[in-house]
């Protein structure tokens, strides 16, 4: 079976009865979990996207104090998954804005952790990586932006 074109869903999409496309949304929420919190983040949080960075930045928060610092392996695994859950987010929101304010304070609270980054190259790696894409997205913000984000990115 071949997978229709954006185009072709689009259209479709146009030619169906509300109620029916509602039908289809709750059927594809049901099917993967991404797609729920997707639509989730759609319908509820794409009004308001300064709440939105503000709810994700307090999950991250809560995420970070519960990191077991004594197993360095059990940290770094707990740094991926927040990692993980920020990029999704990101993902989500699809601004760059957001990006750059959501891995800056990512990359701040793992500064923050007491972790030695550069003892150890896994973890000094993954916040190298970053700040790459931190500066990559600064590159796309307005210029006003790029300035007020590259004074926060400069502490780092």
């Amino acid at each position: 079976m071949n997978t229709a074109s954006l185009k072709v869903i689009k259209t479709e999409l146009g030619r169906i009865h509300p109620a029916r496309l509602a039908e289809l949304c709750l059927q594809l929420a049901r099917y993967k979990k991404e797609n729920k919190e997707l639509l989730t983040y759609l319908l509820f949080d794409a009004f308001d996207e300064k709440a939105y960075i503000a709810e994700v930045k307090l999950l991250t928060d809560e995420q970070f104090s519960e990191i077991n610092k004594n197993n360095s392996y059990v940290a770094k695994k707990s740094i991926r998954k927040i990692l993980a859950m920020v990029n999704k987010q990101v993902k989500f929101s699809g601004s760059k804005q957001t990006e750059v304010e959501l891995l800056l304070h990512f990359c701040k609270k793992l500064r923050k952790q007491g972790i030695p980054l550069h003892a150890n190259s896994t973890l000094g790696n993954l916040y190298h990586r970053q700040l790459l894409k931190i500066d990559k997205s600064l590159a796309s913000l307005h210029e006003d932006l790029q300035f007020d984000y590259a004074g926060e990115r400069g502490l780092l």
